[in-house]
């Protein structure tokens, strides 16, 4: 499951939207989306009621806390709200140590309210976890011990007496209304592909209930079966987390191909870089790296799976490879190419769209003082490996091809003259039935392995 953060506007809509078709509830909310963009006078010709309501805004930026940060302006009217959001667009603030401009903000009806209630839903690999509170709202956290909170298997419905308990402390007057929204919202909750959604607090206008604050996550694995429920929705990236060019190219490449390419920039100045086959194992070189102490010099977090094809390995590994060696500075850089074994991705098919690029990136790749150590495992890995050797020698770019069952292949790296002072690593391959205490070690037999 892969949980990403959408828009409260998003939020809303979506339970908007599908409430009345899964649980007969006609929600009825009010809301307008506001950018840089925003022409007010079309909006308000858009959304009527926009001139005939009192207003609440507040920015939609994916953070929480806006009312404690004096972020939420209350009871405005159309032309204050336009005066709020024209002195805080494009503005930088920070929340929890992130720093970012203001771009998106939320206009709501202003809805005047005695009692607020809490209500979350989180999914996990065995079911959901659902939690109530009749003390909502910004002090929550202050009242945690009040939230009653049920868990309910993978295989079970939300039934009355699952329910029963969240709002058995609740005036009989209402405790009905809101069992049934809640076992409503759990149902777009299910059928939307949901893995977070929070509403803190809802409240009852003329005794319906009324989300006035609200969060949502959706499995964006799920948008195949999702596209016509979900609408037009936008996955923003997190708040402070602006996508460099190089970023941006390769997520507009992973948007078109049904396999998986992701790249991160960690630190631009880093030496050492990865290109790594299967989300498992590029999380496992990039731990491997900082757990070695070289946390600070991984200059990227990549992935690439599903099988893609050579043409979009090499639009990836240029990108790659274009960072690794940007402003070369004299000292030496490591690119680590590898992976598990793959189960039907074709290695060497792959590794020709790889080879292509460092071909390309030749002057490039010597000017940075690059030093390449490959590692991989699956179908046509002998074909792959062997065409790393040999570009090696063609290109005179010291390549180090190692087997894919050989653990000393992280040590292999370049002489850096910190990690000199880390000293060898023992070798765990099985083979040679070493244990760590062992008072004389025989050289492994790996680094025989490494060359024709």
């Amino acid at each position: 499951m892969a949980r990403k953060k959408i828009r409260e506007y998003d939020s809303k809509r979506l339970l908007r939207e599908h409430l009345k078709r899964l649980a007969g509830i006609d929600l009825q909310i009010l809301s307008a989306q506001v950018t840089q963009s925003t022409d007010f006078n079309e909006l308000a010709n858009q959304e009527p009621w926009l001139s005939s309501m009192k207003l609440v805004v507040k920015p939609d930026m994916l953070f929480g806390k806006r009312g404690k940060s004096g972020l939420v302006a209350l009871n405005l009217d159309l032309a204050q709200v336009r005066q709020f959001v024209k002195e805080r667009l494009g503005v930088e603030v920070e929340m929890g140590g992130c720093k970012a401009p203001i771009t998106t903000f939320i206009v709501e009806p202003f809805v005047p309210h005695d009692q607020e209630y809490y209500l979350s839903i989180v999914s996990d690999r065995l079911g959901c976890t659902i939690s109530f509170s009749e003390c909502g709202g910004i002090e929550i956290e202050e009242n945690w011990d009040k939230v009653k909170t049920i868990f309910l298997p993978t295989e079970k419905q939300m039934t009355p007496d699952a329910c029963a308990p969240l709002i058995a402390t609740l005036p009989l007057e209402v405790r009905t209304k809101i069992g049934d929204f809640i076992r409503g919202v759990f149902s777009v909750f299910q059928d939307l592909d949901f893995s977070f959604l929070e509403m803190n607090p809802f409240t009852l206008v003329n005794g319906e209930p009324y989300p006035l604050d609200m969060r949502g996550e959706l499995d964006d694995t799920a948008a195949f079966k999702n596209f016509n429920k979900w609408g037009n929705i936008e996955f923003p990236l997190p708040f402070g987390r602006v996508l460099s060019p190089s970023e941006s190219f390769i997520h507009e490449l992973d948007e078109k191909t049904s396999a998986s390419l992701k790249f991160t920039v960690l630190n631009p100045k880093g030496r050492i870089w990865t290109m790594v086959a299967g989300g498992g194992a590029s999380v496992i070189y990039a731990d491997t790296v900082g757990d070695l102490g070289y946390a600070s010099e991984l200059g990227n977090y990549a992935e690439y799976s599903g099988a893609p094809n050579e043409e979009e390995v090499l639009q990836y590994a240029r990108v790659v490879l274009d960072c690794a060696t940007a402003d070369p500075d004299g000292r030496k850089r490591a690119l680590l190419i590898g992976g598990g074994i793959a189960n039907f991705t074709d290695v060497a098919a792959t590794f020709s769209g790889i080879i292509r690029a460092l071909r390309e990136k030749e002057s490039k790749l010597k000017a940075a003082r690059m030093s390449i150590y490959v590692r991989r495992g699956g179908p046509n890995y002998q074909t792959g490996l062997a065409k790393m050797r040999t570009l090696g020698a063609e290109l005179g770019v010291p390549i180090e091809v190692w087997p894919y069952d050989c653990s000393c292949f992280f040590h292999s790296m370049p002489s850096f003259p910190e990690m000199k002072s880390l000293g060898p690593a023992p070798c765990l391959h099985p083979h040679n039935n070493r244990r760590p205490d062992d008072a004389q070690q025989t050289p492994c037999r790996c680094m025989d392995r490494r060359r024709p």
